[in-house]
């Protein structure tokens, strides 16, 4: 008979004292789940992968390195990094920018791992 989340003034009272860190990731994994994404925890290696999330760091490689650029991409639950080989840099991708990436999921040193995703900036953000 009662809702699962424990009515409006619960909701309210969560807002009002909880850690701005987790409100953004609970508003971007709100966010996901209704854009029709997958949430980066509940997905495996070798899965083909939507996610929605917003880039948290972007990395750009040296000069005298090989070139790839790195972003890790958090959607509210786990970050994931995404690497554009040959890449150096790409207009738009910046730190804060919210993103749709889709791909193949990759796992390197432990972390989830994306590489030359499709990807899309999203309006807004």
């Amino acid at each position: 008979m009662g809702s699962t989340d424990g009515g409006p003034f619960r909701r309210m009272l969560k807002r009002l004292t909880s850690e701005v860190e987790v409100l953004d990731a609970d508003d971007l994994s709100e966010d996901a789940e209704r854009d029709g994404a997958q949430r980066a925890s509940d997905c495996a290696c070798g899965q083909e992968v939507t996610m929605l999330g917003r880039l948290r760091s972007v990395e750009f490689c040296p000069q005298d390195a090989a070139a790839s650029l790195e972003a890790e991409l958090f959607d509210g639950t786990e970050g994931v990094t995404l690497v554009w080989m040959g890449r150096r840099r790409i207009p738009g991708v910046v730190p804060g920018r919210t993103m749709r990436v889709r791909g193949r999921l990759s796992i390197r040193d432990g972390r989830k791992v994306l590489y030359n995703p499709y990807y899309e900036i999203c309006q807004g953000s």
